[in-house]
């Protein structure tokens, strides 16, 4: 791509989130999230592939459907209530349209049908800026509109946000189709707490959002996008491949791993507000998730691809600079003693 286009690309992805995230006015924020979506399209049809274009048009589509809701439901809440400020919204109707469509352009489960698919038929490039930066902005509203959502709605969406990723997740074999249900999963357990704790909502997108940028990292450097592609992996690069292994077992929530600590807290406030079943449902809704972990864990670590080379490796003599980002974000996810703090 020409560098003029893609600086001008990235700077409009930068503008767009940036608007959303210091807007006031909620026209101002739905041009945020209008440019935002435009300006990735291009990044996904970069490559012209039938399957890229696909997935760029049901991006565009379910976007575009999740947009005119939003301006639906600020336009609602503007003629019961006189105001435009997203800090004054409190009509109920106008707080269900509005966080429907927010969870749809998030790909909250029941709304998650367009994820998997469109980050199937991505790169992982711009998968990555669709599993992280994208949400920034839908996630920033859903914090501000955090005290007027219904507890009830949001419980039983985290609840079938996490039962659908995970189960989901079991029987794939792509990698970026994993991811999106490994985000799926994520997306439940930060809406199920949004309205209990925001803070625990910052502190679970701020930890998987490292964590699933150190994957896509480290899949870019291994140039995997399968499973049986990552059974060649640990001859090529052994020291990338076993940093992966921690970040998967992390993402995955084990302890005492980073990732556990999000999902530690969370449990500890739902039993604290007397959700002690609803704990106990969705800690049981992560083992599907856990399976298909350590499954990729397996795959990488303890299996070998028939016909393997007998030559001697050639990451000895490569250069070792692409190595340095994904495991300086690994280092992230080692075992944290903040954890142990908290309490």
């Amino acid at each position: 791509m020409n560098p003029y286009a893609s600086s001008m690309i990235i700077s409009s992805l930068a503008i767009g989130t940036i608007t959303t995230l210091t807007s006031f006015h909620w026209i101002l924020a739905w041009i945020g999230l209008e440019i935002n979506t435009l300006a990735i399209i291009p990044l996904m049809t970069k490559n012209p592939h039938p399957r890229s274009i696909e997935a760029s048009t049901k991006y565009f589509l379910t976007q575009a459907a999740a947009s005119a809701l939003i301006l639906l439901a600020c336009t609602l809440n503007a003629w019961l209530l006189g105001e435009w400020a997203i800090n004054n919204f409190s009509n109920p109707l106008s707080t269900a349209l509005m966080s429907i469509a927010i969870l749809t352009k998030l790909g909250v489960a029941p709304f998650h049908f367009w994820l998997p698919e469109v980050l199937q038929g991505l790169s992982l490039q711009t998968g990555l800026i669709l599993s992280t930066w994208q949400k920034l902005a839908p996630m920033a509203l859903l914090l501000q509109l955090s005290q007027t959502l219904n507890l009830n709605l949001m419980l039983l969406l985290g609840l079938i946000s996490t039962l659908i990723g995970g189960w989901g997740g079991i029987n794939q074999t792509q990698t970026r189709k994993i991811l999106a249900f490994s985000s799926i999963a994520h997306l439940g357990w930060m809406v199920a707490v949004l309205k209990l704790s925001p803070e625990l909502y910052l502190l679970n997108f701020s930890l998987y959002i490292i964590m699933t940028s150190t994957l896509f990292y480290m899949f870019l450097t291994l140039n995997s996008k399968n499973m049986m592609q990552l059974t060649t992996s640990w001859p090529k690069i052994p020291t990338l491949t076993a940093f992966s292994l921690l970040s998967l077992l992390s993402l995955s929530g084990l302890p005492p791993l980073t990732g556990f600590l999000p999902k530690w807290l969370i449990a500890q406030e739902l039993v604290k507000q007397n959700l002690t079943l609803f704990a106990l449902l969705i800690l049981m809704s992560t083992l599907l998730s856990l399976f298909f972990y350590l499954r990729l864990t397996y795959v990488i670590s303890l299996t070998l691809a028939p016909n393997s080379p007998s030559s001697s490796p050639t990451w000895l003599f490569k250069k070792k600079n692409h190595l340095s980002i994904p495991i300086l974000l690994t280092l992230c996810l080692l075992p944290t003693s903040p954890s142990f703090f908290i309490i």
